[in-house]
């Protein structure tokens, strides 16, 4: 994922709901959402490239997504995929917290990523560039969030923009197509809003947007998911490319 708007233990009945887009090369090969063979408990889709999944839920109630951390400088070729941490957690049987600590050990070895674990009962937000004071994750209070490239809730302009009317719409008890209106906004923060993320100004403005156009990169898929108290979660996606 490349931006993800979520609430938490706002709606009752509903501890989560989520929405976001997946922003990646068109040439990277990947699947739909659907139920895997592998793991059938698992409904998410697949990069044919690493394995793993960007975002996913299982029939038990788990929930994962991930976030790349955009820092050209510190980027590394020979890190492993981001994707499998998604993937393995959806895929296990840890608490999220427990799903942490095995990982933490070894997450320094990754490209820089925020990653969100949670089930029914606890949401974590864990980053591998967080602070010390963060080090080991941060369980979620009640609220709406907003996840980009860059820490939790970070004021970058899409980020406010898309929490705003995300909030917005979960007030209006807002149907589906709401939701994918919202992440279909094609709209560019004009250049005095844009953050420095080491890009160049013509790529930081095409990366600005909600939903990202350009001649070999954009966003490849949108997804809405509810994760009910009482029932299985549900996964509505829309591959684009």
């Amino acid at each position: 994922m490349c931006l993800i708007v979520f609430a938490w233990q706002v709606i009752p009945a509903t501890p989560l709901i989520a929405a976001g887009n997946r922003d990646e090369f068109y040439d990277r090969p990947a699947l739909p959402a659907d139920w895997w063979q592998d793991h059938p408990d698992v409904y998410a889709g697949r990069d044919l490239k690493g394995g793993g999944t960007w975002i996913g839920v299982s029939r038990d109630g788990r929930f994962a997504a991930i976030t790349n951390i955009r820092a050209p400088s510190e980027t590394r070729a020979d890190a492993p995929t981001r994707g499998r941490l998604v993937a393995d957690y959806l895929a296990g049987n840890a608490r999220p917290a427990q799903y942490l600590s095995q990982i933490a050990p070894d997450a320094a070895q990754y490209n820089g990523f925020n990653l969100l674990v949670g089930d029914r009962e606890q949401l974590i937000w864990y980053s591998n560039r967080a602070g010390d004071d963060e080090r080991n994750g941060k369980p979620l209070a009640p609220g709406v969030y907003g996840l980009s490239n860059a820490g939790l809730d970070a004021c970058w302009p899409k980020v406010v923009r898309t929490k705003a009317q995300f909030a917005s719409l979960l007030c209006q008890c807002a149907p589906e197509e709401a939701f994918f209106e919202m992440l279909s906004d094609t709209t560019r923060a004009s250049d005095c809003r844009l953050p420095k993320t080491g890009v160049s100004m013509e790529l930081e403005r095409m990366l600005s947007a909600v939903f990202i156009e350009s001649a070999d990169y954009g966003t490849r898929a949108s997804t809405v998911i509810k994760l009910a108290a009482n029932d299985e979660p549900l996964l509505c996606e829309r591959m684009l490319k």
